[in-house]
């Protein structure tokens, strides 16, 4: 009963609500893409993912290199804690976020709602006409950024199974979704590249595995993915530091399952307003003296 609550009131925002002024505004006035820009869009409607290098995506050198060292000391800290409970026990040291079921991933930020300023160097860059733009053409729509963090996957050996998000599954907090992974560090095969099925996404031809449904469970069995999914449609995303991805997570991906060495990166949600009407919450909110440093559009998504 309460899923169908739920799942009513985000089709009432996704039709004729939230998203309906927000497609409008996108409407009126859309942004114009360069090509990098508009490569990525035409590569995630088609397959549901697109890769670029972060140089190429963000040319502004001193706003790259300061999400690049935000990156840099979120890795000491994170190991500092990390030896620190090795040495003297959990709790010890510097506080590892963590949430039950997903011990393996320490992130930057608590889940709860942490205040961040523009000086917080990935979220300006997520705002950025760069990024905020992709996201908004994709969409096409003025879209929310729901999410911003840093993780740090922890290696669990060769023995390890795989659980929670490095299982397939797909989120189910929207269907007009985009979400950014930038690699702070080399990924290869031992320190858990992202996967994803292409054109698993909403429209797409194995999105039928497990269609998409507003709050419904997101796991997918292994055997249901590999009798549907021929090999050659699972992309694994192994790529150097400085790789963004961006993929609708609507589609079937996992991630993570890091056995030889730790997994970096940086990662943002652009959702419709609807998602937040009804089905998920904002992980941050915007120091509110800092948004007429933002264009109209990225005050819309941090609101």
């Amino acid at each position: 009963m309460e899923r169908s609550g739920i799942a009513a009131t985000y089709a009432v925002h996704d039709r004729l609500l939230s998203n309906r002024a927000s497609r409008k505004s996108y409407a009126s006035a859309p942004q114009a893409l360069d090509d990098v820009q508009r490569r990525v869009v035409e590569a995630v409607r088609a397959e549901g993912y697109a890769t670029v290098p972060l140089a190429e995506l963000v040319p502004d050198t001193e706003l790259r290199n300061a999400v690049l060292a935000q990156g840099e000391a979120f890795v000491q800290e994170t190991e500092q804690g990390l030896e620190a409970e090795r040495q003297n026990g959990p709790g010890s040291g510097a506080e590892l976020r963590r949430r039950p079921g997903k011990e393996f991933l320490v992130r930057a930020h608590s889940f709860e709602g942490v205040r961040l300023g523009t000086d917080h160097a990935w979220l300006r860059a997520c705002v950025s006409q760069r990024m905020l733009g992709v996201a908004n053409a994709y969409l096409e729509m003025w879209s929310k950024l729901s999410y911003v963090d840093l993780w740090y996957t922890v290696a669990q050996g060769e023995t390890a199974e795989r659980a929670a998000s490095q299982l397939w599954h797909f989120d189910f907090d929207d269907k007009h979704l985009l979400k950014a992974f930038l690699y702070l560090a080399d990924v290869d095969a031992g320190t858990g590249p992202f996967e994803y099925v292409a054109e698993s996404q909403p429209g797409g031809k194995y999105h039928g595995v497990r269609p998409w449904r507003p709050a419904s469970f997101g796991r997918v069995p292994e055997e249901d993915v590999r009798s549907q999914v021929p090999d050659e449609a699972i992309r694994t995303f192994t790529a150097p530091r400085g790789t963004v991805i961006f993929c609708n997570t609507s589609g079937l991906h996992r991630g993570g399952f890091a056995t030889a060495g730790p997994r970096i990166l940086a990662t943002a949600t652009y959702c419709s307003p609807a998602s937040l009407a009804a089905l998920s919450e904002r992980n941050f909110e915007l120091d509110p003296s800092q948004l007429s440093e933002l264009s109209r559009e990225g005050r819309f998504a941090v609101t």
